[in-house]
């Protein structure tokens, strides 16, 4: 019972803003962060092109429907169940799915192979792994010299799986199932990259390879391409879902973080781990102080704080136990203002939301410290 009683109430991420760049199921993930206590900045990067009015899905469902291919491969189920859905509103949908049962039928993975069954289908070969390269290996064993293979993209253009297939002499019918575009309202990016330079975001998660792609390129539009990177460098996280998501970013030398199960949950839990791992914690005044960031936990007691007390605390506990001139907290201050009393406003409302006076000293015509517990005051200063 006083385990119960002593457990914080505020979610393990309280305190943090995440931001999310999905469009497919971003409602999804912003509740799952909500649920434990992170701020959502949502910013789709991307815009899903309307099944019913693509006119690249239709041209390839026709041609396939026209000439049946050797071999198809199903990518994802929501991809494949979206095509054949498509074709019915098209008409196509009895002559597709009659070419499909004379073709070679290859289903990666067991949700794909759900949806080839759902649609009153037969997969011939599906592997364990959900690997393209698995797929692929298979393909290219049996030869593919002279046949003709219809790939079934989800969004990415896979360029390794069909250069691979066509350097063995294989035609190779793209079915491009969910394109992405940018987004038509670049405002919601704007702002996600704008709270990224400025550190007012906590991470930035990432579920497919086109939205960190897109992101990064609004950013190269903007000149902010520098920043961004410099800022997913060190302070704001970002986490990709999967390898293949991380692939932009990793091609811009940006380190992330993914799941070892590429879902979402598994993603948020993940968070959970990371974010409260790189906060800053310190003991002041006989309590326990966590930095996040746009909260602080004092003693496990979640305190919000205003973003011109969080850019004083930041400066502060960056030399902890040492004293800040006013001078130098006036430039860590949101603004340009030159007038150091709006050091002294943003400081007592800081200890105002901290809950006590006693956790930052003033120090007379000097400037400001926080109040390190004697042990971490001589470890912080000595070293």
């Amino acid at each position: 019972m006083d385990d119960e009683q002593q457990r914080p109430d505020h979610g393990p991420l309280a305190g943090f803003t995440v931001g999310v760049t999905a469009a497919r199921r971003a409602d999804e993930l912003g509740a799952l962060l909500q649920r434990r206590g992170a701020a959502v900045l949502h910013a789709p990067a991307i815009r899903i092109v309307p099944l019913a009015d693509d006119s690249e899905l239709l041209a390839a469902t026709e041609q396939i429907v026209d000439r049946a291919p050797d071999v198809v491969v199903a990518t994802t189920a929501i991809g494949f169940r979206g095509w054949v859905e498509a074709a019915d509103g098209w008409g196509l949908g009895d002559a597709l799915l009659e070419r499909l049962r004379a073709v070679e039928l290859l289903a990666r993975g067991p949700k794909v192979k759900g949806a080839v069954r759902a649609a009153g289908l037969t997969e011939e070969w599906s592997p364990a792994s959900e690997s393209m390269a698995e797929v692929l290996d298979r393909l290219l064993e049996q030869g593919v010299d002279g046949r003709r293979i219809a790939v079934q993209l989800h969004g990415e253009p896979l360029p390794g799986f069909v250069e691979a297939l066509r350097a063995g002499g294989a035609e190779v019918v793209g079915v491009p199932v969910y394109r992405w575009l940018p987004p038509e309202d670049l405002g919601p990016v704007d702002r996600l990259l704008d709270a990224a330079l400025t550190r007012g975001v906590d991470a930035v998660t990432f579920t497919s390879a086109p939205a960190a792609a897109s992101l990064l390129t609004r950013a190269e539009e903007r000149g902010l391409l520098p920043g961004l990177l410099a800022a997913l460098g060190h302070d704001v996280l970002a986490a990709c879902v999967g390898p293949v998501t991380a692939v932009p970013l990793q091609a811009h030398g940006v380190d992330t973080v993914q799941p070892e199960r590429f879902r979402l949950g598994p993603l948020v839990q993940l968070l959970c781990q990371e974010l409260p791992a790189r906060a800053r914690v310190l003991p002041v005044a006989g309590h326990r102080l966590e930095i996040r960031g746009h909260a602080v936990l004092v003693d496990d007691e979640l305190r919000a704080v205003p973003p011109a007390g969080m850019s004083l605390l930041r400066a502060l506990s960056r030399k902890p136990g040492w004293v800040v001139p006013r001078a130098e907290l006036l430039r860590a201050l949101p603004g340009t203002g030159r007038d150091e009393h709006a050091v002294e406003t943003a400081m007592a409302r800081l200890r105002t939301s901290l809950g006590s006076s006693k956790l930052i000293q003033t120090v007379v015509k000097r400037g400001y410290r926080l109040a390190l517990d004697p042990a971490a005051d001589a470890k912080y200063t000595d070293g």
